[in-house]
């Protein structure tokens, strides 16, 4: 994959020798803004509801959720922009979700400081690999069936909880989930099913008066500067993983497809992109960044139009996501307004997608033994030495899948090398 990556970033034919297309860039299409607006739809309604929970479960302060919320969509919004643009390709850099839900996971684990920490020394190692063209790999060492077993391990808990708020709030949870299920049955791309989800449910919470009586009022993000503490546990529990989500997962995939698109990606400036953003992230409190898995497909795809305009639907989501990172506060203020049980459902719902990849990825090939076991340890809550059971899980799924795997893993891993030459 790496060299056919680095092969698709050279220069294509009419390109300068600065990299900068010299081919006439696409005007804009119907089919880019709908794409563009689409994705814009599926980043608010598949991320700020979960991101809105994973600040609450991590006890921040509306200053510290507020701050968190603009850097990662504003340094995204930014940077999409300015590759789009220099590029003429829909490169759409956001944050990695399967961080975000990871990090969830971690409350009362790590002190906010220490994950912070943790944020700040992924980004720097992201930096390191763009710049060294070497972390595919690096990456290419986890095999992903098994780190996948681990994050849908990790984040199990939040359908289990999901369920468990649709029972005890059939009037607004309740509801929730089955307007989602009809979503699902309509399969309409204009409608998204958590789109109909969070319309359905706010209804519900305004019909059945379970909004608290507090006025929301539009106000800019306030930007703090954590406090950052470094420590082994942390880099080991958080670190690492975030470096996997955001290189092995949301980059590999999102520029595999860029180039499936037959695009000649510039594979070394985004990663590089992706860890300054990384570290810039870190520095108000955010997480790590990634190419958009699910925002290339949707800006990237057949059904943005011609493939020289596609970028325009890049510049039009990343135009929209400027308004949520200026909205931030007024964003933050809807934790004390919404009821608890219809936020933990919307979260819940945000990441069955993700869950599901995951659960395909896990178990829908080889190294199904490693996966269930890195799957298992990740669902069960413990920590050994201060470091959490996610970072046990990977190691407990290599070793099972040594153990019972043997040949399966060795041909991973020789498949993966014979890729990465």
């Amino acid at each position: 994959m790496v060299t056919a990556m680095t092969q698709a970033a050279k220069p294509a034919t009419g390109e300068n020798r600065s990299g900068a297309p010299a081919a006439r860039p696409g005007g804009l299409t119907v089919a880019a803004a709908w794409a563009g607006l689409t994705a814009f739809v599926w980043y608010v309604f598949g991320a700020l509801p979960l991101h809105l929970e994973v600040a609450g479960q991590l006890a921040l302060s509306p200053a510290q959720a507020s701050s968190w919320i603009f850097i990662i969509w504003m340094s995204g919004a930014v940077s999409s922009i300015a590759l789009s643009l220099r590029y003429r390709i829909p490169i759409p850099i956001t944050w990695t979700l399967p961080g975000l839900i990871y990090l969830g996971t971690l409350a009362g684990q790590f002190s906010f400081a220490e994950i912070v920490g943790a944020n700040l020394m992924a980004g720097a190692v992201i930096l390191a690999f763009g710049f060294a063209g070497i972390g595919e790999r690096i990456m290419a060492w986890l095999p992903l069936p098994i780190v996948m077993g681990m994050f849908g391990g990790s984040i199990l808990v939040y359908v289990t909880r999901m369920v468990a708020a649709s029972v005890a709030d059939v009037l607004v949870a309740g509801i929730t989930v089955a307007a989602y299920l009809a979503g699902r049955l309509l399969a309409n791309p204009k409608l998204p099913p958590i789109g109909l989800a969070v319309i359905v449910g706010a209804a519900a919470v305004f019909l059945t008066g379970g909004a608290a009586p507090e006025a929301i009022v539009w106000e800019l993000p306030e930007l703090v500067v954590p406090e950052i503490a470094f420590s082994a546990p942390a880099f080991v529990a958080v670190s690492l993983p975030m470096i996997v989500f955001a290189m092995g997962l949301g980059n590999v995939q999102g520029l595999g497809f860029l180039l499936n698109q037959k695009y000649r990606v510039p594979v070394t400036p985004v990663t590089v992109t992706v860890g300054l953003n990384s570290i810039v992230n870190a520095l108000l409190g955010g997480h790590a960044a990634t190419v958009a898995r699910t925002g290339a497909a949707i800006l990237a795809g057949p059904e943005a139009g011609p493939k020289e305009s596609r970028y325009w639907a890049n510049l039009i989501a990343a135009g929209l996501t400027v308004s949520i990172a200026l909205g931030a506060g007024t964003l933050v203020s809807l934790v004390a307004v919404l009821p608890a049980s219809f936020v933990v459902t919307l979260a819940g719902l945000a990441i069955v997608q993700s869950l599901q990849t995951a659960l395909e990825s896990a178990f829908g090939g080889k190294l199904r033994f490693g996966a269930l076991a890195a799957f298992a340890v990740a669902a069960t809550p413990f920590a050994v030495f201060g470091i959490t059971s996610a970072f046990w899980a990977v190691l407990a799924g290599i070793g099972a899948s040594l153990m019972a795997e043997r040949r399966e893993i060795l041909a991973y891993w020789r498949g993966r090398e014979a890729d990465a030459g």
